[in-house]
């Protein structure tokens, strides 16, 4: 089973993540790594932390010369900017963060929960994801996430084939897929900076590639589309999930909803294995399984919680009313959390993957790869 647990705070030393249940046999390049990091840090919008991280990934254990051992992977993401220590309690909580529900739960200080409860966490979970991007490579399963909305606007992704997609996302100061949107949701973002307030917005990952099965109908805790609204919507800010059509799909007859089955043996050899749709409302998931069709899930973000004019709040001490603390903050993260969520993603499905073609080395799982497409075929 793969997995993963964290640990740091947003200013301690270093944010950890230890990845178990990782084949063996899996050649590691450290740059694409550090380059989803990098991506995370960027998009329109961002605060002055941006610019005192440079973030970057270090393997602690788990590798051999860059290749995979199938033992548990530390990867680990210092912070350059680490003073936990010398910083105050926050007298008067954030509306909309942990602040003042964390403080009672736990009895203690704000500052000892929105450390561990800032997005900053997240480093780490894009390491693993782009971690396991390169075993999803490995049988040729790619992963996109892009914006699709921000500030109430849309950003309708251009028609163009998939191989470009990833191009013109990169090109993109917003992660979106339509350049010609980039300037004036912008103005939108420094607008709101003007004014104090932030902006939040929706993203899209895709999954191409995916064979039928990944997931499990058999218990309610194996269903993919469960794992992965749980995995997504566990990322800071998040306040929503779908998978295809998602809320939509309530809103239609059966009839415009599911996705008629039909069959193309030209497309056989794929992993789709011939079986294809005129259109895919499902999303790529039927009864918490992969169908061989494209994943699609999505997101949305709420605004970042902490105003440059903050909203009422009181001060814990005394109980008076009182404007909320503020702390260094972005106007608007959309692009990174489709970094996040893209991540996120990928090591959901990877994990699934390993589920259904098991093996402690990748070569093994190849081969059991290779033999369930041959017997799904004959089916």
């Amino acid at each position: 089973m793969l997995r993963y647990l964290t640990a740091g705070e947003s200013h301690g030393k270093t944010l950890i993540a230890l990845v178990d249940g990782f084949p063996a046999g899996v050649t590691v390049d450290v740059e694409a790594i550090n380059v989803e990091l990098r991506r995370r840090q960027g998009g329109y919008g961002r605060g002055g932390r941006q610019r005192i991280e440079t973030d970057a990934v270090n393997i602690l254990s788990g590798i051999w010369k860059g290749i995979t051992l199938g033992g548990p992977i530390g990867l680990e993401v210092p912070n350059r900017d680490y003073k936990l220590e010398r910083l105050d309690d926050l007298p008067r909580p954030r509306p909309g963060h942990a602040d003042l529900t964390g403080a009672i739960k736990f009895l203690g200080s704000i500052r000892g929960v929105l450390e561990r409860a800032s997005a900053r966490e997240t480093a780490v979970r894009v390491a693993a994801g782009a971690l396991a991007k390169q075993l999803l490579a490995q049988f040729d399963i790619s992963v996109i996430g892009y914006v699709v909305e921000l500030g109430g606007e849309r950003i309708e992704p251009v028609d163009v084939p998939y191989d470009r997609l990833r191009s013109i996302r990169d090109q993109s100061e917003l992660y979106g897929l339509n350049l010609a949107r980039d300037e004036a949701i912008k103005q939108l973002i420094d607008a709101a900076g003007k004014d104090g307030d932030t902006l939040g917005g929706i993203v899209e990952v895709r999954v191409d590639g995916l064979p039928f099965g990944l997931g499990s109908h058999a218990q309610w805790d194996c269903k993919l589309d469960g794992k992965l609204a749980q995995a997504v919507m566990s990322v800071q800010a998040i306040k929503g999930v779908e998978i295809g059509l998602g809320f939509e799909a309530a809103r239609r007859r059966g009839s415009q909803v599911h996705d008629p089955i039909q069959y193309d043996a030209a497309q056989r050899n794929g992993p789709g294995l011939g079986y294809v749709r005129p259109t895919n409302n499902a999303g790529g998931i039927e009864g918490g399984m992969t169908n061989g069709q494209t994943l699609v899930v999505r997101a949305a973000m709420k605004p970042i919680s902490t105003l440059a004019r903050p909203l009422e709040s009181i001060n814990l001490e005394t109980k008076q009313k009182q404007e909320a603390s503020y702390e260094r903050s972005d106007v608007c993260a959309v692009p990174a959390a489709s970094v996040i969520v893209e991540n996120v993603v990928a090591f959901e499905i990877a994990a699934a993957f390993i589920d259904k073609f098991g093996g402690d080395n990748l070569s093994e799982m190849k081969a059991r790869y290779e033999l369930f497409l041959k017997m799904a075929r004959e089916r």
